[in-house]
């Protein structure tokens, strides 16, 4: 039975610049990896220690995906037995915007004390879109048909 995460990992061009997203890194597992990476570079036992819950092949497989995906870079630190750190590339990097974005999602939807605040007087952060050419706040969440991906 096929799910929509196949058919979007199987189409080799996508309709969405989030379909394309989703392709890179679309899974559970994927994201978790990258979470951890953001703190910096971290060995294959630190990785298993740090993602409750995922099991050593798909560790494996998914920093294999990042590496392809030029997301992440293995830098091996001993040949026998070979063994290697992961550190995120610039682009790797990139995605903690997201996902912020997600886990502040998360966060409201789960339970509103993790909510991010605002240190000063308390209040919940909110995300914005920002165009940092017009130096221009947008007042909400601009729609497709008015933002061109370039």
């Amino acid at each position: 039975m096929s799910t929509g995460y196949d058919r979007v990992m199987a189409e080799p061009e996508h309709d969405s610049p989030l379909a394309e997203a989703l392709a890179r890194v679309g899974d559970r597992w994927t994201l978790l990896v990258v979470e951890a990476l953001l703190a910096g570079p971290r060995r294959f036992n630190d990785l298993l220690g740090q993602i409750p819950g995922i099991a050593p092949n798909i560790l494996s497989e998914r920093l294999k995906r990042l590496e392809r995906e030029a997301l992440l870079v293995a830098r091996p630190y001993s040949e026998r037995p070979p063994r290697a750190a992961y550190q995120l590339t610039a682009e790797g990097r990139e995605l903690a915007g997201a996902l912020r974005l997600l886990a502040h999602w998360g966060a409201r939807h789960t339970d509103p004390a993790d909510t991010p605040r605002h240190p000063a007087c308390g209040t919940p952060i909110e995300a914005r879109w920002y165009c940092p050419t017009c130096d221009q706040l947008l007042d909400s969440e601009p729609r497709h048909a008015e933002m061109h991906f370039v």
